[in-house]
This record gives structure tokens, C-alpha cells and sequence, in this order.
């Protein structure tokens, strides 16, 4: 038995809650791992995990090899890549979680700088607004909007931030007039957006006086999709509330136009969030710094939609 293999294989089974899911983020057989279990079970001579038919659950022998895995595998990890070989470039697969519109205005058109720099990396892009589980759903890393939440597991590094922008379309305007304070919106309706984290439509809020005010929009349209949204918006359906960088050709074309202004929405963190270890694998290294200078990037590209490099505008904080 190889005992490193063995105690690798544990510790992604534990991560990902299963043995198949372990066995598929390995990239190996599921009798590897199932064997691999077995032999390491009868090495130590104690049992490692409790198995039934829906659930997967380490006994308090398994919770401290466990332990003891994960620190002596980071430790491992961190003499390997601090050697200029093979173990310290960024290599193999790589899933980074983000929001459709992030990847397809940001990221997408940068992507084959990335590629060529790292020419052995195998990326992926999971593209969802819902909250992932990153270690149990195979993902490395993730992109987020929002400040965010405490976590004894993750490290969130802030690596930009972005304006809200109220608008509509031209002809929405036509028909209902532009709102010229916060009081006017109460003639007025809005598309929702449904927020993948709470369930249900997002309120509107604005600084007024240094104060944080909170406005509830009347709503006769919610959707929980973002391209959607900007649509619905596009179509005169409602007001709308969206990211700076995901209207601003909009509001360049004329097809939106931009009402309050004078009256700013708290600006919105973008972060990068990956499991908290002691030390990073190069893989992810490579990619999480690459995603913020490519948001520095984009605040010294000015105040256009695109930068030299072709990347729409984000205001970094």
C-alpha cells in the first residue's frame, strides 16, 4: 500500500463527502478508492469512516487521521513547491467558480493571457449565482460579489469592488418619467432580482447623508437570472439595478440611461474565496493572483467600458 496515496485518498473522500466524488475529482477508478480505504483501515487497525447508504461520517479515529492527513499533506505540499521543479508550477485541472456575466464581460476576454502563461493548466469555469460548497463540489476557487461572510474554512481576498447603477431604458422613461429622488421611486416599479442567497428579491439600498437607506421597490417582474435581468431592463419592463461594468456599454449605446446619479449605492467588494490551508497550492496561487491584477488592470484602463487590454471597467477599491 502506498501510504501517501492512501492518506491523499482519504482526505478527498472526506472532503467531497463520498467516495465517488473523490474517486472523479482524483481522476481514478472507484475501486481504487474503495481498496485504498480498506487496505489503510486495516494498517491503522481502526475504523475511519462510518458508511451507510445516503450518509458518510468519520469516527472519532477518522476525525483525528484526518487531522493529522491534512496537515502533514500541506506540509508536504509546501517543501515540494518551494523547490523550482515540477511540484512548484502551476499545473493540472483547475475549477474556478464565478457568475455568468463576471466570466463573460472580465474574465473570458483575458483568458488566453492566462492560458499562454499557463499552458499546463486544465480550466474550468462553473458559472452559477447560487452559494457553492467549494471542497465538496470539486471547485478551487470562487468569485463573489458582496461582502463576505465570516468563514472558519475559507479566505476571501478582496480584489476589487464595483458601483451599483440605477437605469432604464428610454422607453420606460417615455412612459413613467426619470425619478429625481429616492421619494419619487414610489411611482415607479422595478424588475426584481431574486437573490441566490436569501430566496427571495433583492431591497435597493442607497447612502443618503452618510446613512445607509433601504428601499423597497414595487415589483411586478422578478427574475433570478442576471443576463435576464439586464434584458427585462433592455426591454422597458422596469427600473433596473445592476453592476457598473454589466451596463456600462448599455449606457454608452443609449439603449439605458442612468437615473439618481446624485444619490451613490454603497459599493460592492469583489473577492476571491478558496479554502482556508496553510499554504496554496501554485495552481491556484497563479490563478487568484492573475484575477487581481487583472482587476488592477482594469482601474488604471480609466474610466472607459474597456481598457487597453479589453476589459470592462471595475472600480478598485
Amino acid at each position: 500500500m502506498d501510504r501517501l496515496q492512501a492518506m491523499q485518498i482519504f482526505t478527498r473522500v472526506v472532503e467531497m463527502h463520498g467516495f465517488s466524488k473523490a474517486a472523479e475529482n482524483l481522476s481514478i477508478p472507484a475501486s481504487t478508492v474503495t481498496r485504498a480505504i480498506k487496505e489503510l483501515e486495516a494498517f491503522l487497525g481502526v475504523r475511519l469512516l462510518q458508511r451507510t447508504t445516503r450518509h458518510l461520517n468519520l469516527t472519532p479515529d477518522g476525525s483525528l487521521y484526518y487531522e493529522h492527513c491534512r496537515r502533514l499533506l500541506a506540509e508536504l505540499e509546501a517543501v515540494e513547491t518551494s523547490f523550482p521543479g515540477q511540484a512548484g508550477q502551476a499545473q493540472g485541472k483547475l475549477r474556478v467558480g464565478m457568475t455568468a456575466s463576471f466570466a463573460r464581460l472580465f474574465v473570458v476576454p483575458a483568458i488566453k493571457a492566462f492560458q499562454v502563461r499557463y499552458p499546463n493548466v486544465e480550466l474550468t469555469l462553473t458559472l452559477s449565482d447560487r452559494t457553492v460548497e467549494l471542497v465538496p463540489e470539486g471547485i478551487d476557487c470562487v468569485i463573489r460579489a458582496g461582502v463576505p461572510h465570516d468563514s472558519p474554512t475559507l479566505v476571501a481576498r478582496r480584489i476589487a469592488s464595483f458601483e451599483w447603477v440605477t437605469c432604464a431604458s428610454p422607453a420606460y422613461l417615455e412612459e413613467y418619467g426619470e425619478p429625481h429622488s429616492l421619494d419619487e421611486l414610489k411611482h415607479h416599479h422595478a424588475v426584481g432580482f431574486l437573490s441566490g442567497d436569501q430566496g427571495r428579491p433583492m431591497h435597493w439600498r442607497f447612502v443618503v447623508n452618510d446613512e445607509e437607506r433601504v428601499v423597497r421597490m414595487p415589483q411586478k417582474l422578478v427574475v433570478n437570472d442576471t443576463e435576464t435581468y439586464i434584458a427585462c431592463g433592455l426591454e422597458g419592463l422596469g427600473l433596473i439595478r445592476a453592476a457598473s461594468y454589466m451596463v456600462l456599454p448599455h449606457l454608452r449605446s443609449g439603449k439605458l440611461q442612468q437615473v439618481l446619479s446624485s444619490t451613490p449605492a454603497p459599493a460592492v467588494p469583489i473577492s476571491v474565496m478558496y479554502p482556508q490551508n496553510r499554504h496554496l497550492s501554485p495552481t491556484v496561487r497563479a490563478f487568484v493572483d492573475w484575477v487581481s491584477n487583472l482587476a488592477q488592470s482594469a482601474e488604471r484602463g480609466g474610466g472607459s467600458s474597456h481598457n487597453k487590454h479589453g476589459q470592462p471597467h471595475v472600480y478598485v477599491s
